[in-house]
């Protein structure tokens, strides 16, 4: 007897196994027909990489774990839809080029030097370079390879994109300003066919019965003025800016009524999905799995090449080929290859051809790639609800969010967080002792909140900044303020007409990860100086918060909703865990294996959304979590407004590697199935390495 566990892979699903090899292959098939209903004499069943077909024959001893199951009904009817296709007649094949080369003018728009340098010219691409960097920093790496960079300015631009760009249902009026209700299509004028708006809708305004035209630009050059419209006008002018960035990007045209982007990822090596109208990257099972989009046709379009990549938006590749009805698979095949040859003169096609090859090899075997049956992705999120109810891709539920539930061990790399606290601990603690007024106190405060909004209003890569401050500042403050710059990267020096000078002292993307946590530090000192500074009040910022630790968690939001975001020391980002609302945890490992005795934690609510607000319990391990010991429990603890911070003090005492926040529940579980909190610290007494 051999005990074996299978996966049997089938409609996107792994299902496991356990058999018992003396059964024979019979009981084998039964085992499988349990679990999916398929008939044991309608099933296919292979094997290993070249799918191997399994029989009563094969030795289900030796044969790899990674089976694969086919029903035969599925597969006789995939062979009838490629036989009827054949009976289309020649208006299909019309239809399908009709639908497709038109796009071929609008993307070798892309390609066009004005264009290119108007959309560069419209981005603010320090910030954009900035903001790509610390995140990539944020990951410990300081010293990315340019693939890295790169793909990181992708995201960054996809985000900035999403954030500048507006989404329009029905434009507002251009008399008054208010709402207005569609009244049906109107002729363009000369003025809007310039810049290829062959459409043109107008509505009526609802309150003062003017009408607003809303012309459909397809000429992305008019895009970056208005920068509005829905998935065509957003797909049509991003993927401009990708190629005014040197990316190799293509249009994706989903035949049922969606656009997108797609470019191509050194870093990974292949082609990766971008939809700028929902922020979402590398999801291409987004439509299929969140939108219930019943696919037919996706097809790539590029400058050197038009491509079929339906593949890779489906794992239901039967079910989509049966709704291919407009022409046969082979004529449309024809069609896109001597489209593909038509742009390619003039290029060096051998690269092209091998990347070509490498993309077919991918897009065969994703459909043989598994989903995570835990992968929740959203409905479509663009759009008023009517509209997206009306094409039926809200999905399977309107709260669902991208989120995945196994998720990676993260580094925090928050050191910087921990000796701006101390910075600031050192100045409070010296103005308290030395009895300096609330007035004063809070006047050194500003003085510093002015320099840091000079520096971060400063380039980047050459931030310098002088002290603006009437205040004679004693040795101690001198020395805080020497301690806050080591902490921010920063040095200061007095220049030859006495003012202080401050300017970078090494890499500044660690200025730039570290000054948004000084901002928020002082920002909260002064707002809730009374709070956090009176005779009795618990301090804040204090010593001893730990840092450098591992978290794990068990779900997160991409890409700024991850769990280090909890410990980033930033207001602007915030651990979220999309199925968290009924209960949802955070792991804390620390680094080195030193066993700390937890003193208090904080937690801060995030920037909106109350009703998404924690309840918890803190758990302490001291075998790096195999076993738990509950350290601090509190329920019906309140946030009374955005980015409040409340600390509490852990009595119990225990030294612990490791802890755990085991969330229960939101504030409001019926109104959300989100989880978030803005901020998490943690500090000890004393800490003993193993």
């Amino acid at each position: 007897m051999v005990a074996r566990r299978f996966v049997v892979s089938y409609n996107g699903t792994e299902l496991p196994i356990d058999y018992d090899t003396e059964d024979g292959f019979e009981v084998l098939k039964f085992q499988i027909f349990s679990l999916t209903s398929v008939p044991p004499d309608e099933q296919k069943l292979t094997a290993g990489d070249r799918d191997i077909r399994i029989t009563e024959e094969s030795d289900l001893v030796a044969i790899s774990e990674g089976l694969r199951l086919v029903s035969i009904e599925d597969e006789t009817a995939e062979e009838e839809d490629l036989f009827f296709q054949q009976f289309q007649s020649n208006e299909g094949t019309m239809e399908f080029e009709q639908r497709v080369r038109p796009y071929v003018d609008q993307v070798l728009q892309y390609e066009d030097p004005v264009r290119q340098e108007a959309a560069r010219k419209s981005v603010p691409v320090e910030e954009i370079q900035e903001k790509a960097l610390v995140s990539l920093a944020k990951e410990g790496n300081f010293k990315p390879s340019k693939d890295k960079e790169d793909h990181s300015f992708l995201l960054q631009l996809l985000i900035w994109f999403k954030q500048s760009f507006s989404w329009v249902n029905s434009p507002p009026c251009d008399n008054c300003g208010r709402a207005t209700s569609n009244i049906g299509m109107g002729a363009p004028l000369p003025s809007e066919t310039k810049f290829g708006a062959s459409r043109v809708e107008l509505y009526r305004c609802n309150f003062c019965s003017c009408i607003t035209r809303f012309p459909r630009y397809n000429d992305p050059l008019k895009l970056l003025e208005t920068r509005r419209g829905r998935c065509g006008e957003w797909a049509n002018c991003f993927t401009l800016y990708c190629r005014a960035f040197g990316y190799d990007a293509r249009l994706i045209l989903d035949f049922t009524d969606h656009v997108w982007t797609e470019c191509f990822s050194h870093l990974l090596g292949r082609w990766m999905h971008l939809d700028p109208c929902e922020g979402i990257y590398d999801n291409p099972l987004l439509y299929e799995r969140g939108w219930n989009k019943k696919l037919d046709y996706v097809i790539a379009i590029a400058r050197d090449g038009v491509y079929d990549v339906t593949k890779r938006y489906t794992r239901k590749w039967p079910e989509v080929l049966s709704r291919r009805k407009i022409t046969t698979e082979s004529s449309a095949s024809v069609f896109l290859s001597s489209l593909t040859k038509e742009l390619r003169a003039g290029y060096s096609s051998k690269l092209l051809e091998h990347r070509d090859m490498k993309e077919l090899e991918e897009l065969e075997s994703g459909l043989h790639t598994q989903v995570d049956s835990s992968l929740s992705l959203p409905g479509r999120q663009s759009g008023d609800v009517e509209w997206r109810m009306a094409r039926r891709e809200l999905g399977s539920n309107e709260q669902n969010s991208l989120s995945i539930s196994s998720c990676p061990v993260r580094k925090c790399v928050d050191v910087h967080v921990t000796n701006i606290y101390n910075a600031f601990a050192l100045l409070l603690s010296y103005q308290y002792e030395n009895s300096i007024s609330k007035g004063e106190a809070i006047a050194a405060l500003q003085t510093l909140k002015s320099l840091f909004v000079d520096l971060r209003a400063a380039p980047f890569k050459e931030r310098k900044a002088f002290l603006r401050s009437t205040l004679r500042l004693s040795e101690e403050v001198l020395f805080c303020l020497k301690d806050l710059c080591t902490a921010l990267s920063l040095k200061d020096q007095f220049g030859s007409d006495g003012r202080l000078c401050v300017s970078l002292a090494d890499d500044p993307v660690q200025t730039s990860l570290a000054l948004p946590v000084a901002l928020d530090l002082v920002d909260e000192i002064i707002e809730n100086f009374d709070i956090h500074c009176g005779k009795d009040a618990p301090q804040f910022p204090t010593f001893d918060r730990v840092s450098s630790g591992f978290v794990l968690a068990s779900g997160e939001e991409l890409p700024v909703g991850i769990s280090t975001s909890a410990f980033d020391g930033s207001r602007m980002t915030k651990w979220e865990e999309p199925n968290g609302a009924t209960g949802c945890w955070l792991l804390y490992k620390v680094t080195n294996d030193q066993r700390l005795d937890l003193k208090s934690y904080d937690l801060m609510s995030a920037n909106d959304a109350p009703e998404r607000d924690p309840m918890e319990v803190v758990e302490g391990s001291n075998d790096g979590g195999l076993s738990w010991t509950v350290l601090d429990k509190r329920s019906s603890q309140l946030f009374e407004k955005r980015f409040q911070r409340r600390s509490f003090r852990v009595e119990t005492t225990s030294l612990c590697n490791a802890f755990r926040f085991n969330f229960i529940s939101v504030r409001d579980p019926n109104a959300t199935s989100r989880f978030q909190i803005g901020s998490i610290n943690l500090y000890s007494k004393a800490s003993i390495k193993s």
